[in-house]
């Protein structure tokens, strides 16, 4: 191995890119680093699904770390809060909130993941190879790996399937799976209508923050995804529950 050059791994904690790490280390990969950055809602409350936080931090970086990977976590220095709350500076929405991200056009992809892990790479050396974690079935994805960037998963002929099961066999799969096939914040406006029920029932912390935003005023725009506003959800999902109670008690 090159001593100048580095390797390292962007890492979410999902299936992909934990079954990197593990065929890193069944092959005798170089790996160095592991890299991981962790949106967050505000300064203290984490982007991540609660179940997938508590995966990462307990058994996830621990279980790195005794294999000898060094774990380095990032943090953007703007928050979704931040973001949601921060003034439009020009244009017909001048001096209103920014509120919900666009789907397609997320800026908290852009500012709170992007742009930290970019800042990152920057002060590694430039030969550094970056492994990405993408099946050896998602060719699209394979397709548009850039210069320095590798898929340890195509080459070992790793489907998302065997993914799965790697990170299963090794005791790694996040709870997250029970409930989705995506990463994402809990605030993701492509969340799916699971995601979002189970963050009702069983988060409602963070969903009452949800609804506080939504009933922020001056916001350029209501809707929290492509169709709906976060209020528009919150009542289908209550009018369910009083429709289950009318069921139970006519039982």
């Amino acid at each position: 191995m090159n001593a100048a050059k580095r390797y390292i791994i962007s890492c979410s904690f999902g299936k992909d890119s934990l079954a990197t790490i593990l065929l890193a280390k069944k092959h005798g990969e170089p790996l160095d680093e592991a890299v991981y950055c962790e949106v967050m809602f505000d300064k203290t409350i984490s982007g991540e699904v609660p179940e997938h936080r508590d995966f990462i931090y307990t058994r996830g970086i621990p279980a790195l770390e005794r294999m000898g990977i060094k774990v380095t976590v990032l943090r953007g220095e703007r928050t979704y809060l931040d973001l949601f709350t921060g003034r439009i500076t020009r244009g017909p929405k001048k001096g209103m909130l920014r509120s919900f991200p666009i789907c397609g056009r997320c800026a908290v992809q852009r500012d709170c993941k992007v742009k930290p892990i970019r800042r990152y790479q920057k002060s590694l050396p430039p030969d550094t190879i970056q492994y990405i974690g993408i099946a050896k079935d998602e060719q699209e994805r394979l397709l548009r790996l850039g210069r320095n960037q590798v898929s340890l998963l195509e080459k070992y002929n790793c489907t998302e399937q065997d993914a799965w099961e790697l990170c299963e066999k090794a005791g790694l799969l996040s709870p997250v799976y029970a409930i989705t096939d995506r990463g994402g914040c809990w605030f993701c406006p492509n969340a799916k209508r699971r995601e979002l029920r189970h963050l009702y029932d069983h988060h409602p912390e963070l969903w009452a923050r949800m609804l506080e935003l939504q009933a922020l005023p001056g916001k350029a725009t209501e809707k929290f995804n492509r169709t709906q506003r976060f209020s528009d959800i919150d009542a289908a999902f209550r009018q369910e529950d009083e429709q289950l109670d009318l069921f139970r008690e006519a039982a």
